[in-house]
């Protein structure tokens, strides 16, 4: 069943106010609204919603679906996060879903870089040092030279390989299907893989395919030392499994997102050896609203004119 168009619905709902003076006037027609998502009493009217026909929802708003029984003619969703597999569910029919593929790439390159380097480096060590005072240098890991698996290689681990080919690491490309032609691995290779892998980072969407696939055989594969990165979703990646590696120091950890998540205060993620946390923020750097911006206005553009919006998510 396709919602119905209304002739109307020519309203777009956005996450923030005068993008056209930075990027020129919007095109004729388009009536422009505003909503945050968080600031009080700063919904827009009934009236209004009822026009709206393509939604930007706000970034790291969890409960910015909220809105969606009230948008009755809405066409598309322009969401500013990769990932949107709970978004999805959530649209009634006719609605397409559009995300945010490669507002995030650097960002979460970047991060994901920055755990690495923190934990071949020691760099928690130094800084506990230096509250304390002490002085006891000793030598560490290294990035370069090391064997660094990316298990999810799309536009994200690209990003991140460019930078750890800067570094002087090896990479190996992981993906949910082989790609020979541009040497990428299927994950059924993990198991061949993994015993060579100094680095392993997952950069994973949550479904039910990748939900655990990161479980207590992948990480008994992994060399006595590894480290195990996470920049993907949470669930991804078995908590229970990983705390068993790690309490005794047989693998180390670098997490920006966790599961459960929030992780709740007296979880034993936070106290285990070599885990080192930081809560879900890869993405949201800078470089991420410049970007961000950017897409929005093409994407309104895109809708006045009646041309295909970019990054369509498939429903089924």
């Amino acid at each position: 069943m396709t919602r119905a168009l209304h002739h109307s619905a020519t309203g777009v709902l956005l996450p923030w106010p005068d993008l056209d003076r930075g990027y020129g006037p919007w095109p004729p027609g388009v009536e422009v609204h505003v909503w945050d998502g968080v600031t009080p009493d700063g919904e827009p009217a009934e009236d209004a919603l009822a026009r709206i026909g393509l939604w930007v929802m706000p970034y790291a708003v969890p409960d910015a679906a909220r809105l969606l029984p009230r948008l009755p003619h809405l066409r598309a969703v322009q969401s500013l996060s990769a990932g949107v597999e709970k978004l999805l569910p959530l649209l009634p029919a006719g609605v397409t879903l559009h995300n945010g593929r490669g507002l995030h790439d650097a960002s979460t390159a970047e991060h994901a870089l920055g755990l690495m380097l923190a934990a071949q480096r020691d760099l928690p060590r130094w800084v506990t040092d230096q509250a304390a005072g002490r002085w006891e240098p000793h030598f560490t890991r290294s990035l370069a030279d090391a064997r660094v698996t990316i298990v999810g290689y799309g536009s994200i681990g690209a990003a991140l390989e460019r930078r750890l080919l800067a570094c002087e690491a090896q990479v190996v490309r992981v993906a949910r299907r082989a790609r020979p032609e541009e040497g990428v691995h299927a994950v059924a290779d993990l198991p061949g893989l993994l015993p060579e892998t100094d680095i392993v980072v997952l950069v994973l969407p949550e479904n039910p395919d990748t939900v655990g696939l990161f479980g207590p055989k992948e990480l008994a594969a992994l060399p006595d030392g590894a480290l195990v990165v996470n920049v993907g979703r949470g669930r991804t990646l078995d908590t229970e499994a990983l705390l068993a590696e790690t309490r005794g120091g047989r693998l180390r950890a670098a997490l920006d997102v966790t599961d459960p998540e929030p992780l709740p205060a007296d979880h034993p993620l936070w106290h285990a050896p070599g885990v080192l946390l930081t809560p879900h923020v890869a993405g949201g750097s800078a470089a991420f609203r410049p970007r961000a911006e950017r897409l929005v206005v093409d994407q309104v553009r895109r809708f006045a004119a009646g041309q295909p919006l970019l990054h369509p998510f498939p429903r089924d």
